[in-house]
């Protein structure tokens, strides 16, 4: 029997002068993410992009292009931690499968890193930047915009999820271990 060995998820040390979180918003066509630092309570904007797969290619092929994906902003950003958004079963759930299958695949590439993984479900998130739990995709994409202090509203808004995932993770100033 095989019995794989990960790494230990890295303990945050309190002496740290910042921490850096990538935040994450899964999905097989388009996965959005985000990275931003807590210096000393201060949020810093670093980067954010999106993923995107063809819809014509095999499904494992896409699934694999996000892993090695994630895995390259890893190894750029070298975040401690990631904010994760938990799925959301709404009207369509033949369409949470897929993007199920895509958070499966981000969070072992994470997991492998020894990234520690914070999970948030979207309303928390839509509250925790917005203050309202049932704030649309463009009130998050302003509030996004306002408290990283950027020029532009960040798009598309799986970005701008992402984003306000990691200023959730930030904020809550949790230390896991």
């Amino acid at each position: 029997m095989f019995i794989p060995t990960l790494p230990s998820p890295k303990v945050l040390k309190r002496s740290k002068s910042y921490r850096r979180v990538l935040g994450i918003d899964p999905g097989l066509a388009c996965t959005g993410w985000g990275v931003l630092e807590d210096r000393n309570g201060s949020i810093l904007y670093i980067d954010h992009g999106v993923i995107e797969t063809k819809a014509g290619c095999p499904r494992a092929q896409r699934l694999c292009f996000i892993q090695q994906a994630v895995r390259s902003i890893i190894e750029k950003y070298k975040p401690a931690e990631a904010a994760i958004e938990i799925l959301y079963f709404g009207k369509n759930v033949s369409s949470a499968i897929p993007v199920a299958e895509a958070r499966g695949v981000i969070s072992a590439g994470l997991a492998e890193q020894g990234i520690i993984i914070r999970e948030l479900t979207p309303n928390a998130i839509k509250l925790g930047v917005t203050g309202h739990a049932r704030a649309d995709k463009a009130q998050v994409q302003e509030m996004v915009r306002i408290i990283l202090a950027l020029e532009k509203t960040p798009k598309p808004d799986h970005a701008a999820d992402a984003l306000g995932a990691a200023i959730c993770a930030i904020n809550s100033r949790i230390n896991i271990s």
